[in-house]
């Protein structure tokens, strides 16, 4: 009984020091979701407003562009996949990936060969486990994204579209996850190019897009605007990505915080039980033994 006892009262500190990191691993996600959510409200002007400029110039003008154009000549295609630098998320990263194998599953269905750019500790270690071959990997930055990243992303990204020969590919895709809000963090896959003009006719209830003269040239306009659109677009995805796994990361801390006290509560109620089985077995030692010392 002595033996059981010292084990439940082990159990109860080694889940009492968990509890404790658990509880510091919210409490620190709880203090950085709203200001990463800050970054993705602040950056959204931008980016809206950089997606209507290179509609109205791929709508209003006739213009064949690299990145607008439709590439047949490739059969590969780029897929950036954005994941965690660090576990403790929940299902966060596994979602991640779940999106992506379907992505490339699909991509291969179709006659192409998928080229994998993967963000985050976690995705590298998924890919690097199973053997598969990676172009390019970023991590340290999964739940704090810099701007310098996303444009060193986006630049190894173009590179890679516009090339000629068999080093191209003819599409890019990115598989993220969207943050929603506290609750709700969505997988999402988009293709970003060639880039598919979405705002070419105005919705009901939505502003029509602007005429725009274009000094010096349409050509020349969308060489300057494509790029910092893509850059742009990557640099929302990685900062949604950060609240997502934030959100994630707080949600599964607190359910394992909670799991935690719930097995501590357990644990002492088991300790009490061995104690009190430990003190009726003393007692009924002590009665046999005046019993035996009477009749003798």
């Amino acid at each position: 009984m002595a033996g059981q006892q010292r084990v439940y009262r082990q159990r109860i500190r080694s889940t009492q020091s968990l509890k404790k990191i658990f509880r510091a691993m919210e409490l620190i996600a709880a203090s950085r979701i709203g200001k990463a959510r800050g970054r993705v409200e602040a950056a959204s002007p931008y980016a809206r407003a950089i997606t209507r400029a290179v509609s109205a110039v791929a709508t209003h003008a006739d213009v064949d562009h690299p990145l607008t154009t439709e590439r047949a000549e490739h059969r590969r295609a780029a897929v950036l996949v954005v994941t965690a630098d660090r576990g403790m998320a929940g299902a966060y990263s596994a979602s991640v990936l779940r999106e992506a194998e379907r992505l490339i599953e699909q991509l291969r269905d179709e006659g192409k060969e998928p080229v994998l750019y993967v963000t985050g500790r976690r995705g590298v270690s998924y890919f690097s486990f199973r053997k598969r071959e990676m172009a390019g990997r970023w991590t340290g930055s999964s739940d704090a994204p810099a701007v310098d990243t996303a444009r060193e992303i986006a630049d190894t990204l173009l590179e890679v579209f516009l090339a000629e020969g068999d080093e191209g590919v003819g599409e890019l895709h990115v598989v993220y996850t969207q943050f929603v809000n506290m609750v709700t963090q969505t997988p999402r896959v988009v293709r970003m190019l060639p880039l598919e003009i979405v705002e070419g006719v105005a919705e009901p209830g939505t502003e029509p897009l602007p005429l725009y003269d274009f000094e010096p040239s349409p050509e020349v306009v969308l060489d300057a605007l494509l790029p910092r659109y893509v850059q742009s677009r990557i640099y929302s995805f990685l900062l949604q990505a950060a609240a997502s796994e934030l959100a994630a990361r707080q949600r599964a801390m607190h359910t394992a915080t909670e799991n935690a006290e719930e097995l501590i509560r357990t644990f002492t109620r088991l300790a009490n039980q061995a104690r009190q089985a430990e003190i009726t077995q003393e007692i009924s030692e002590i009665v046999s033994g005046a019993d035996a010392l009477a009749s003798s």
